[in-house]
């Protein structure tokens, strides 16, 4: 996993500063891999690093370094010194976070001393020097004292078209991903749900399409507003854009008309044949949940769409 520097900007710029509890190592079995991570300010927290003994008594601790300011390298064994059943045992890196402390986290790699007094390891210096030139991201690593961890990228893009049922469940399920970013439109802020998820932007227009424009190049699009008229326009309007992955909900009796559709406003089969529909997977059924799960399921694996994986809605 790699550092989310969006959310802990986020988190900073919301609470002032906030302790980072991050997984550095496992040995054995543990509830998360190495990078989970999760951020703790005094009346609340977000993000998780599994095992609910661990992560209360992290949590604990972390409240208590935000009085000190002072980093902490804990180990613990999760069997003997906590009650949980993976057996195995792991390091946990908590930190103290400001906004000075986040404007000097550049670059591809994040890597500091977090206890001792020992010199960079050098194993570390070329994962990071490596990150650096080859654009590989580093292995979260502890070593000697030393943590590195990698640094997230630019996160994928998702625009969803309609705060409906379907999407407000597809934003529910995707927006709370540290690598995507989700943004929901709709024709009136009324429609968007009482309780969004975090990190989900929300976009009013009165014409849907007209956001098109405005989406970045290599967005990804899930379109199922409650009107036809203005999936029709979408589809259009991205067909002549271009875009990352496209999907529309419906039968397979909409997308048939829609083609004609689209074929009369002079775009191409092999055009046309780029945005996916019907989406979901028809064998979890037509709740929006299960639809917004199939949906997730989709983005989240490539091969799927590589290989042509029929999905329903």
């Amino acid at each position: 996993m790699s550092v989310d520097l969006a959310a802990l900007r986020e988190a900073v710029a919301r609470h002032g500063r906030v302790a980072r509890v991050v997984v550095a190592d496992v040995r054995g079995s543990a509830p998360r891999e190495p990078g989970a991570a999760m951020l703790v300010w005094p009346d609340g927290q977000s993000g998780t690093i599994g095992g609910g003994a661990l992560e209360f008594q992290a949590a604990a601790d972390a409240r208590r370094a935000l009085t000190t300011g002072k980093a902490r390298v804990t180990r613990h064994p999760l069997g003997p010194a906590l009650g949980q059943c993976c057996g195995g045992a792991v390091t946990l890196v908590t930190e103290v976070l400001d906004a000075a402390a986040l404007a000097a986290l550049d670059g591809p790699t994040w890597l500091r001393r977090v206890e001792g007094t020992g010199d960079l390891p050098l194993p570390l210096h070329r994962a990071a020097a490596t990150a650096r030139n080859a654009g590989l991201p580093a292995p979260v690593r502890l070593l000697s004292g030393w943590l590195i961890e990698p640094v997230a990228g630019p996160r994928r893009p998702v625009w969803i078209y309609g705060a409906g049922h379907v999407g407000a469940a597809i934003a529910g399920v995707l927006a709370p991903l540290p690598e995507i970013d989700v943004t929901l439109i709709d024709t009136d802020r009324r429609r968007f749900a009482d309780v969004m998820p975090t990190r989900c932007r929300t976009l009013v227009s009165a014409n849907p399409a007209d956001a098109v424009a405005h989406a970045p190049e290599n967005a990804e699009h899930l379109i199922l507003t409650y009107s036809h008229a203005f999936d029709l326009e979408i589809c259009h309007r991205l067909l002549r854009r271009g875009f990352a992955f496209a999907g529309l909900i419906g039968s397979d009796t909409k997308w048939a008309r829609f083609r004609s559709r689209l074929r009369d406003l002079g775009h191409s089969d092999a055009q046309i044949s780029r945005i996916r529909c019907p989406i979901g997977q028809k064998s979890l059924g037509k709740h929006p949940q299960a639809i917004a799960i199939g949906v997730a399921t989709d983005l989240l694996s490539p091969a799927a769409r590589a290989y042509g994986v029929e999905v329903q809605g």
